[in-house]
């Protein structure tokens, strides 16, 4: 079936980086697009950012745009979230799935906590 792992998220000071990783299985991930996630609290689950699936097209969240950098490696099933010049606004669990303007799959990872703060 459809998986999805997320990693690398954690506790960062504002300015500070992440790369967060996602390894999915159970499609041909070659051939989807694949998006990035995140929900805060009491927010809901928002689009972060898109890779198309031979990975020349991308698409930013305007909140993120110039910051963060979507990539993709089809010949490891992977999906990479760079973050950069991180805000305390960018606080939120991180989920990746299938999709470019909307998730592909009713599957979700666990996501990986983002934590911005002082």
């Amino acid at each position: 079936q459809v998986q999805f792992v997320e990693s690398g998220g954690g506790l960062e000071q504002p300015g500070g980086s992440l790369r967060l990783s996602c390894a999915a299985s159970g499609f041909t991930f070659s051939t989807y697009s694949m998006s990035w996630y995140r929900q805060a609290p009491r927010k809901e689950r928002e689009l972060v950012a898109a890779i198309a699936a031979a990975g020349g097209f991308t698409n930013y969240a305007n909140s993120v745009k110039g910051r963060f950098t979507i990539s993709r490696d089809n010949a490891k099933n992977m999906v990479y979230l760079q973050m950069n010049s991180l805000k305390f606004e960018d606080t939120a669990v991180y989920y990746c799935n299938g999709g470019y303007l909307g998730p592909a799959f009713e599957s979700w990872g666990q996501g990986t906590q983002v934590t911005v703060s002082s």
